[in-house]
């Protein structure tokens, strides 16, 4: 644990007010840069590199994480192809946003990494979850995160076990937190 607690983290988190509840996951994290906007790749490719892991989370698709108008960047990513020599060997890395597990699994890519993550109500309705209410994504919002906060200074492979079987358990009564559950991955 204090091996953890020592590390050096970079937080990347383009800022945009639908994934302001991933915040509470990092608040309390020791030791760490958060980037959050105008910032470059170089720049980004420097932190990576004095990093012991990196946290990025926020929107996404399989091709990255992307930058929402935050970062300077030519191609809408702040997080893309060109990172992987840089991220290629740690697996002490999360990868938190949607269908990230496409661009790991690409890549061979090492660590804690989501899948589609249902977090907003648009996506809910997106993949037909019907009589499904605000209090229901906010429950998964606010759990998920929660874990995560609690579990993240321990080792990489005990997180992920922690919030899968507890998160897992909201999944019970949740729908959203039952489809983002099944959606969370391990790669070491």
């Amino acid at each position: 644990m204090n091996e953890i607690c020592g590390m050096k983290t970079l937080i990347i988190h383009p800022q945009d007010s639908t994934t302001d509840f991933l915040d509470f996951i990092y608040a309390s994290i020791p030791n760490k840069t958060l980037v959050t906007a105008d910032t470059d790749k170089p720049t980004i490719i420097d932190l990576i590199k004095l990093s012991d892991r990196v946290m990025m989370m926020g929107h996404g698709s399989p091709n990255g994480l992307l930058a929402v108008g935050q970062f300077y960047t030519e191609n809408g990513y702040v997080i893309d192809e060109s990172f992987i020599p840089f991220l290629k060997n740690n697996i002490n890395n999360f990868y938190i946003w949607c269908n990230a597990n496409q661009f790991i699994e690409r890549y061979k890519l090492k660590g804690f990494y989501t899948g589609m993550f249902i977090s907003e109500m648009m996506e809910a309705e997106f993949y037909n979850f019907r009589n499904i209410k605000q209090r229901d994504i906010d429950e998964s919002n606010e759990l998920f995160s929660s874990l995560l906060s609690d579990t993240i200074h321990m080792p990489v492979e005990t997180t992920y076990k922690i919030v899968k079987e507890v998160y897992g358990n909201l999944g019970r009564v949740n729908p959203i937190a039952k489809f983002n559950s099944e959606r969370l991955y391990l790669s070491l």
